[in-house]
C-alpha cells in the first residue's frame, strides 16, 4: 500500500511540474530577456543586438537587454549562452565568427558550431575592405602592389579566427601570398578595430559594412572593394571584389543570428520565430538594418541551421588547407 501511495504522489508531483512548466512557457516572458552580444560596442554584432533590442520588444511582450560578453574572439560570450539555462531568458546575438568561423579553425572551445538551439537568422552584412580616409591606397591592388614592392602592412581584426582575421588571408592567399604578408593586429570586437584603422595604428581591415558604415560617410575611412555580386546603393561608387578582379573574395559574407541554448522548449522557440516573422515586416527595424548596410534576411531555424552548416564546412575547408586548425 506503502508503495502504490508513493508512486501515486510521484506521479501527480511530476504531473504538476509538467503543468507548471508549460503554464511558464506559455507566460513567456515575464521579465526582461538578456541577449548576448559576444564583441564590444560599436561593432556589427552590438548593432544588430541593439537594433533587434529596439524593434522586437513590441512582439515578444518584454524588454530585451543587450550585454556585451566580449572575449576570445566571441568565444566567451557564445559559452555563456552555450552553458547557460534553457528557459529563454539569455540568449545569443549569434555572428559568423564566433558561431562558424572560430569553431571551424579551433576545435578546443567549450562548444561547437550545431550546439545551439537555432532560432533564426536575422540579417546579411556584404563586406569592404577599408583604410583610413587620407590613406594612399585607393584599390586591392595598390595594396598588392605595396607589399610586393616590401611595405610592412598591417591589419585590425576583432580576433583570432573572426570573419574579419579569415577574410584578410582568403584576401592574400587571392594575391598569391603567405598569411604572414601583412602583420595581424586582433582587438576586442570590430569597434576597436575599426578605430584603430582611423586613428592610424594599423592600415586596413576588411569588415561588415554595418561597423564602419558611418565611418565612411563622415570621410574617416573609405572602402576600397565590397563583398556582394553587385554595388551597394549605400556606397554605389564602391566596386565589387569582381570588378577588382578578385571574385573568389565573394565568399566572404558576414550575419547575424538568434540562438538560444541548447535544449530550448518548442513553445520558446515557437515565440521567437513568431517574433522573427513580425521583424521581418516591421517598417522600423528594416529601415534601422537597411541604414547599417545590411540586408534583411530572416529565415527558418531548419533553413538557418543549415546555412550555418555550409559556411562552418566552408571555413573548416579553407583553414585546413592554410593550415589554421587549432585541434
Amino acid at each position: 500500500m506503502r508503495n502504490m501511495i508513493r508512486r501515486a504522489v510521484s506521479m501527480l508531483i511530476g504531473v504538476a511540474m509538467t503543468v507548471a512548466s508549460g503554464l511558464a512557457a506559455a507566460d513567456y516572458p515575464t521579465k526582461p530577456v538578456t541577449l548576448v552580444s559576444p564583441y564590444g560596442p560599436g561593432g556589427a554584432a552590438d548593432l544588430a543586438a541593439r537594433t533587434l533590442s529596439a524593434t522586437a520588444p513590441e512582439y515578444l511582450g518584454n524588454g530585451i537587454l543587450v550585454v556585451n560578453r566580449t572575449g576570445a574572439a566571441g568565444v566567451s560570450g557564445s559559452t555563456t549562452v552555450a552553458k547557460g539555462k534553457p528557459d529563454g531568458y539569455t540568449m545569443l546575438l549569434a555572428r559568423v565568427g564566433s558561431q562558424a568561423a572560430v569553431p571551424a579553425i579551433n576545435r578546443t572551445i567549450p562548444y561547437t558550431w550545431d550546439e545551439f538551439t537555432f532560432i533564426g537568422l536575422l540579417e546579411l552584412n556584404p563586406f569592404v575592405l577599408a583604410v583610413s580616409g587620407d590613406s594612399p591606397y585607393n584599390s586591392l591592388d595598390d595594396i598588392k602592389s605595396a607589399i610586393e614592392g616590401g611595405a610592412d602592412l598591417s591589419y585590425s581584426s576583432a580576433g583570432v579566427g573572426t570573419l574579419l582575421h579569415v577574410a584578410m588571408i582568403m584576401t592574400l592567399d587571392q594575391f598569391g601570398m603567405d598569411a604572414d604578408a601583412m602583420k595581424h593586429v586582433p582587438y576586442k570586437g570590430g569597434g576597436n578595430a575599426a578605430a584603430a584603422v582611423v586613428g592610424g595604428h594599423v592600415d586596413m581591415m576588411f569588415q561588415n559594412l554595418s561597423g564602419v558604415i558611418g565611418n565612411i560617410q563622415a570621410g574617416k575611412m573609405k572602402a576600397l572593394a565590397v563583398s556582394t555580386p553587385e554595388r551597394v546603393a549605400s556606397i554605389k561608387d564602391v566596386p565589387t571584389v569582381s570588378e577588382a578582379g578578385y571574385p573568389e573574395l565573394q565568399a566572404i559574407v558576414g550575419w547575424s543570428g538568434l540562438w538560444g541554448p541548447p535544449g530550448l522548449p518548442d513553445d520558446i522557440v515557437a515565440k521567437w520565430v513568431d517574433v522573427l516573422a513580425k521583424i521581418s515586416e516591421d517598417k522600423a527595424w528594416l529601415k534601422l538594418t537597411k541604414g547599417l548596410g545590411s540586408i534583411p534576411h530572416v529565415r527558418s531555424p531548419a533553413e538557418t541551421k543549415a546555412f550555418v552548416e555550409n559556411q562552418y564546412l566552408a571555413f573548416k575547408t579553407l583553414t585546413e588547407k592554410l593550415g589554421m586548425t587549432i585541434q
